[in-house]
């Protein structure tokens, strides 16, 4: 059974760091891209950042692009999201997402299993 498992969320202040996992089970993580995205309350859920399985190309949203890093740890099957500078604007729930597929490129439309999510609440 595929699983994903959100951690690391909580109440930060604005311009302070959380680091997000995502722990996988049930399946190959190193053969699949892993995505994040988030909702906030009220908006569309967004696709924020993707990394291939590949050759570990990051793609950002640029509403994220150069305070957040994505990373995965193939050896413990685990998806990071590093969000550094944050902003009340980013508070929503997280979610990390498994790319439908082996050995494919990124593709926000092409996620087959998602997490339960990590609520991340910025404080100004």
């Amino acid at each position: 059974e595929v699983q994903l498992v959100e951690s690391g969320g909580g109440l930060v202040q604005a311009g302070g760091s959380l680091r997000l996992s995502c722990t996988a089970s049930g399946f190959a993580f190193d053969e699949h891209a892993m995505a994040w995205f988030r909702r906030a309350p009220g908006k569309p859920r967004e696709g924020i950042s993707c990394i291939s399985s590949t050759d570990d190309s990051t793609y950002y949203a640029d509403s994220v692009k150069g305070r957040f890093t994505i990373s995965r740890d193939n050896a413990k099957s685990t998806l990071y999201l590093q969000m550094n500078n944050l902003k009340p604007e980013d508070t929503a729930e997280y979610y990390c997402a498994r790319r439908f597929g082996r050995r494919t490129r990124c593709d926000y439309n092409g996620m087959d299993y998602w997490g339960n999510g990590a609520l991340v609440t910025v404080s100004s």
